[in-house]
């Protein structure tokens, strides 16, 4: 026998033939489908699993372009927000419920409320970063807000507002591929993976609440995860 491959009838053909052997018995799709069940099994068909196409992370001359773009509009808040998104890795629904009193410019953490999965948790920032907080937080207060990130009308700005914000920033720094909140958080969890950081200790900056990230998450204080995040830290491209 050769090794060449059957011919194959058309499916549309052998759709008009099965069609013919199951007419009499009126199938509904509940049936169809347990029947074409049992047949995958009778032909050994395994069934694919999903593709994983593994997410696109900018790279750190990428993040250096975009930032870049953004200080050069000397645009401070916007600078204040895009820095907050590279060393904390919030999730932008998480960043807009933010509100001045959840930053504690003493420990360098910013506490995330109801964040996905509706759980609390606690982000550090570097130390290096506490000045320019600290310097938009007393502005925020000056002005009455609430909020971390707010409208010159104090309104706290909107998931949408912040992407196309984002988008912008991607067109001035001549990039084709948009840099994106999420793009954003990518980079700071792919980042201090890179570093040798534990998952363990990456947990509190991705918020990921799986089953076994928490029971070993429970054995670790969230200062040594900052510790260790402070060793690291100065190697950040921005």
């Amino acid at each position: 026998m050769s090794g060449e491959p059957a011919k194959r009838t058309s499916a549309k053909k052998k759709a008009r033939e099965l069609a013919k052997l199951l007419r009499a018995e009126r199938p509904d799709y509940a049936y169809l489908k347990e029947v074409f069940r049992h047949l995958r099994t009778e032909l050994e068909v395994e069934v694919p699993g999903p593709s994983r196409r593994l997410p696109w992370v900018p790279t750190e001359e990428q993040v250096r372009a975009f930032y870049e773009a953004v200080w050069r509009t000397r645009r401070t808040a916007d600078l204040v927000l895009i820095k907050t998104f590279l060393y904390t890795g919030v999730r932008v629904s998480e960043l807009v419920m933010i509100r001045l009193a959840d930053v504690d410019l003493d420990a360098c953490q910013i506490r995330v409320n109801l964040g996905k999965g509706s759980k609390d948790r606690v982000v550090p920032f570097p130390v290096g970063f506490r000045e320019t907080l600290a310097l938009h937080v007393r502005q925020r207060q000056q002005q009455g807000g609430s909020y971390l990130f707010e409208s010159s009308w104090k309104r706290r700005y909107s998931d949408r507002g912040i992407r196309r914000m984002l988008e912008r920033y991607t067109a001035l720094a001549g990039m084709e591929r948009t840099i994106s909140p999420h793009k954003l958080r990518h980079f700071l969890l792919t980042w201090l993976k890179k570093q040798g950081i534990d998952d363990a200790l990456i947990q509190p900056y991705s918020g990921h609440a799986s089953r076994k990230s928490l029971e070993i998450y429970s054995r670790l204080a969230l200062g040594e995860a900052q510790q260790e995040y402070e060793r690291v830290i100065p190697r950040f491209p921005v």
